[in-house]
């Protein structure tokens, strides 16, 4: 059966969410193409201004990384505007910042194009240093200007503009927020609460212009911003403006094709638009019944209907939602639901402690709940927003009922086992509609012990993250123990109760060779495994029986298959390995023709000492490769990336031992080494530690007397500081006790374990039991190591070897 074509306008959050629900009930419908204006794969829009805090990165904020995409099947283009849609033809076109046009037929359309932010229509407005507050571009335009200016002014006292005054705080900026409303977030706050917050927020050293009407932004002499003038005549200072006012749904691609359009893409219960059935529309672009919504659970709630009837299903029916607000603003928890304003034949139950921080107000009418704000603590703001969509009459528990639900006398539980007496049909997670049975289902059939993983399989708290506590509480009561600690045993994956060692234990105490036999022997639930599993089981039999077991490429992931980094635009990186960092004339000619032989638009030097050329078409890798000539950096596999250098005693003045040539013989002896996770080595000439040695996975050092090795040291998101493990006189045994300690990480570390967790989970004293105390068994280890790694192709030249298949390198050939 040929498949329909399915075109996505818009990456973002609700539009990838209908696409998820799609693929789980209908994965062989369509072939799907989606469009995204950003350069970046879908990520969590909510979570950028964490980023601005500095608090996580993009990487970590991203929702479907490119690898998901093309596991799906789905052609994805990014940094591509789409400009034109022909409804006769049913033809989307696009066009990159080239002018580069790409088109796409469909059978249905998807409009997921989101919103722009509203920009004040104020003289100033389009100065350089005024900016909107939407995507990553503007956060990290915000985190660069942090770097070079003093005076930040936010224009919004909502969420969005409360946020991006922290983090700019936070990133050493003085912040002024100018909001023309008497209180902060008055659409989520009332006044009472909406004060506490502003209270709390200039304790922390944020200044608030409340009432205040933006007239003018004033220039320097450059062009710049330099102040904010307000109609009352006073003017502050103002090195950088977000405006913060305000969304509007994007509707002008639909406008321009004839969709009718009205606060938002026209849609029906269906999430069809009104105008033309072929067409969709999802987020806080589409208008519901006149309302465009703005938060998350709504938007995946529309998602889900919306899959349903791309399916063919013809069910479910979107019939608008009752929406609550659980938020986390700088550190502050705040709820509201329903009519928390009150009014006329209303009744209000208020309990305020501006010490302590917390304020309530409950609103009732004819007995019932219809309204609730909250400040400070919002544990029982799920339990409200029940009884608020329930209806359900007060009468018998209204003496209780600002105390919270654990002082109900029919839930029967304490204040901090709220999670255990939750029903299983209980809603935990109000962003992606996730109940406590779901999650607790998923914490025991597939092993689930982080709140990571939870994430990951339910996406329960993967949004907002206001419901964190609660899913903490599940996985403590389901799972059982310490959650935050690593457990004794924890399963692989869902495929199976068996942990990372118990595997290791059976491969090598029953010589298993293969990863089928692995399955079959440890009775897999699911026979051919997962994308979490394969890749373990085939590192572990390749590091447990070198030479006989048969490293199967296919359970490697896709960098590990194309021997390159795939990039967020599809194209790829190549890192060649230059010994220590050192390299010659000619290997930079060569790198400098191969650059304009096959155009490739970036060359980067890298931390790690290294060329790195970003941009590669996959078709041309093989010949990059083979022009440039030099041997694989190894960059996108779990192996031995860098050893990186000072220049030493060669040419420095303080070195005091030759750390360039020990650097080459480290690496030119390891390079060929695959391992749990990427290693990466340094070796320093002086103390002064140059090559940064110290927060390596193994650092060498070299003192008066010889060299000092450190391990277990990490340079990523969360530094760790390496171990000192010996003092060493020559270069031999340098490579041995290097080696050694390396071997016994590929041997015992669990896949995807970094050196400074395996050390955290064995204890120093016992890598220095086995690598210090035992000589014959650490020149074991080493002459291990250097079996394994006798005869390696380097994949870039050995094809046949490497068992790299070449045929993924063919460029496509349109029908």
């Amino acid at each position: 059966m040929k498949k329909m074509k399915l075109v996505m306008v818009g990456n973002g959050m609700a539009g990838v969410r209908t696409l998820e629900e799609l693929l789980k009930i209908a994965p062989e419908l369509y072939d799907i193409t989606v469009f995204g204006a950003e350069p970046h794969p879908n990520y969590n829009r909510i979570l950028l201004s964490p980023v601005l805090a500095g608090e996580q990165t993009v990487d970590e904020i991203v929702l479907n990384p490119l690898e998901w995409y093309a596991e799906h099947g789905i052609t994805l283009h990014l940094g591509r505007k789409v400009t034109q849609i022909d409804r006769m033809r049913r033809v989307v076109r696009a066009i990159d910042e080239d002018g580069r046009v790409t088109e796409a037929e469909y059978d249905r359309l998807l409009l997921a194009t989101g919103s722009n932010p509203f920009i004040l229509p104020v003289p100033g407005k389009d100065l350089e240093g005024v900016i909107a507050y939407r995507d990553i571009a503007d956060t990290n335009a915000m985190i660069e200007a942090a770097t070079k200016y003093r005076h930040a002014v936010v224009i919004g006292g909502g969420l969005l503009g409360l946020e991006a005054a922290n983090g700019l705080m936070l990133r050493g900026m003085q912040v002024s927020v100018v909001h023309v409303m008497p209180w902060l977030m008055e659409r989520q706050l009332d006044d009472t609460a909406g004060r506490l917050l502003q209270k709390s927020l200039e304790d922390r050293g944020l200044k608030f212009l409340i009432g205040a009407h933006t007239e003018q932004l004033t220039a320097d002499k450059d062009g710049r911003v330099m102040a904010v003038r307000f109609k009352d005549g006073r003017e502050i200072p103002a090195d950088l403006v977000v405006m913060a006012v305000g969304i509007r749904p994007n509707t002008a691609l639909a406008e321009q094709i004839g969709i009718h359009c009205n606060r938002g893409i026209v849609v029906t219960d269906t999430m069809q638009t009104v105008t033309d059935p072929r067409v969709y529309s999802v987020g806080e672009c589409a208008a519901h019944r006149g309302i465009a919504y703005g938060l998350v659970a709504p938007l995946f709630e529309q998602g889900k209907v919306c899959a349903t009837h791309l399916a063919q299903f013809g069910i479910g029916r979107y019939t608008g939602s009752l929406t609550s607000t659980k938020l986390k603003v700088t550190g502050i928890d705040l709820f509201s639901a329903g009519d928390f304003m009150g009014g006329e034949g209303c009744e209000e139950i208020v309990m305020s402690d501006p010490f302590g921080g917390v304020y309530k107000k409950l609103v009732i009418k004819d007995d019932k709940l219809i309204g609730a704000c909250l400040y400070g603590d919002t544990v029982d703001g799920s339990w409200y927003f029940k009884l608020l969509r329930e209806g359900r009459n007060l009468s018998d528990i209204r003496d209780k009922l600002m105390f919270g639900e654990s002082n109900i006398g029919d839930t029967g539980h304490e204040g901090n086992t709220r999670a255990a007496a939750m029903l299983d049909a209980d809603e935990v997670c109000g962003c992606n509609g996730v109940t406590k049975g779901a999650i607790c289902k998923a914490i025991k059939d597939k092993g689930l012990f982080t709140l990571d993983e939870v994430r990951k399989h339910t996406k329960a708290s993967a949004s907002c993250g206001s419901c964190t506590g609660l899913v903490e509480q599940l996985l403590m009561f389901t799972a059982g123990g310490d959650y935050s600690k690593a457990p004794t045993k924890k399963a692989m994956c869902g495929c199976t109760d068996t942990s990372h060692q118990e595997v290791r234990e059976a491969i090598k105490g029953e010589h298993l060779l293969t990863i089928d036999g692995v399955y079959q022997r440890l009775n897999w639930r699911t026979p051919n495994g997962c994308s979490s599993c394969r890749p373990a089981i085939n590192y572990y039999l390749i590091s447990t029986w070198p030479k006989e077991a048969k490293d199967d490429p296919q359970s490697r992931y896709i960098n590990e298959r194309s021997h390159a980094n795939i990039q967020k635009d599809g194209t790829y990186s190549v890192i060649p390995r230059m010994w220590g960092g050192e390299t010659t004339a000619s290997e930079l000619r060569r790198i400098a023709d191969a650059v304009d032989k096959y155009k490739i638009p970036t060359v980067k030097v890298t931390g790690g000492q290294r060329i790195d050329l970003l941009g590669v078409k996959k078709e041309d890798l093989p010949g990059v490769w083979k022009d440039i000539g030099m041997a694989s950096g190894h960059a996108y596999a779990k192996a031995l990336r860098t050893v990186k250098t000072c220049v030493g005693s060669e040419w420095c003045r303080f070195g005091t031992q030759d750390s360039t040539q020990m650097g080459k013989d480290l690496e030119r002896a390891l390079w060929r080494m695959y391992a749990p996770h990427k290693v990466k080595l340094a070796v320093s000439g002086c103390p002064r530690n140059c090559a940064e040695s110290g927060i390596k996975d193994v650092g060498v050092i070299g003192v008066d007397s010889g060299w000092e090795i450190y391990v277990g040291g990490n340079g990523g998101i969360k530094t760790e500081v390496a171990q000192f493990l010996c003092k060493l006189k020559t270069a031999e045994e340098v490579l041995e006790y290097s080696g050694a300690f390396l071997q016994l990480y590929r041997e015992e570390g669990w896949y995807l374990e970094r050196t400074v967790h395996y050390v955290g989970r064995v204890g120093l004293d016992y890598v220095k039991k086995k690598i210090l105390d035992d000589a014959a068994g650490r020149k074991a280890l080493w002459e291990r190591l250097q079996f394994s790694l006798d005869g390696e192709p380097d994949p870039w030249f050995e094809f046949d070897k490497a068992a790299v298949d070449a045929r993924q390198f063919e460029p496509l050939v349109p029908a």
